[in-house]
């Protein structure tokens, strides 16, 4: 690689004109060229080499050795559920508890594997996905709050006070009036 000084000239993308011209180097930081005046149009500007080239060193080519990585295995859906009771896998629902192995019966994705537990979520592999779903959901049930519905009070013309309950005689009928012996 050239070694580039202060007042150097170098070829790099001018973001004015829009194409990659001849710049004078105008300021370096350790051994990278920081900023640049385009010779064309004057601009000063950040450097940008030309599209395509970069300053990251090309990574070492790959040479194959005698030593291969681990192959990867790969077991189908059926071959998991090989020596697994099928007929008897019990329905899945949020409530019951599972572990790693056990075969499920869902009702929309059909049978599928507990392949992870974590807390209260259950990874199921089917034939077609692998789905996070939970679990052990089933506690105590929960009570549901008693409802009381609110008191209706006797309510009269907002300009006239109001008797409380207590106030009121509890000899006389409310609405009569007192018999003058007519």
């Amino acid at each position: 690689m050239a070694t580039h000084k202060v007042g150097g000239e170098v070829d790099a993308y001018c973001t004015r004109c829009k194409l990659t011209l001849a710049h004078t180097i105008l300021a370096i930081v350790g051994t990278k060229i920081a900023r640049v005046r385009c010779n064309t149009c004057n601009g000063d500007h950040a450097y940008r080499g030309a599209p395509g080239t970069t300053d990251r060193p090309a990574p070492a080519p790959r040479r194959s050795s005698g030593l291969s990585k681990a192959e990867k295995i790969i077991i189908s859906f059926e071959e998991q559920l090989a020596g697994k009771d099928v007929a008897n896998a019990p329905r899945y629902s949020p409530k019951d508890t599972y572990s790693v192995g056990q075969v499920i019966q869902h009702p929309t994705f059909g049978v599928g594997l507990v392949t992870g537990v974590r807390g209260d979520k259950v990874d199921l592999t089917f034939r077609t996905d692998t789905k996070t779903l939970v679990h052990g959901r089933g506690g105590a049930p929960s009570e549901k709050p008693a409802f009381s519905p609110p008191v209706r009070q006797v309510t009269g013309p907002a300009d006239k006070p109001q008797l409380a309950a207590a106030d009121a005689p509890a000899d006389e009928p409310v609405g009569e009036s007192p018999a003058n012996g007519d």
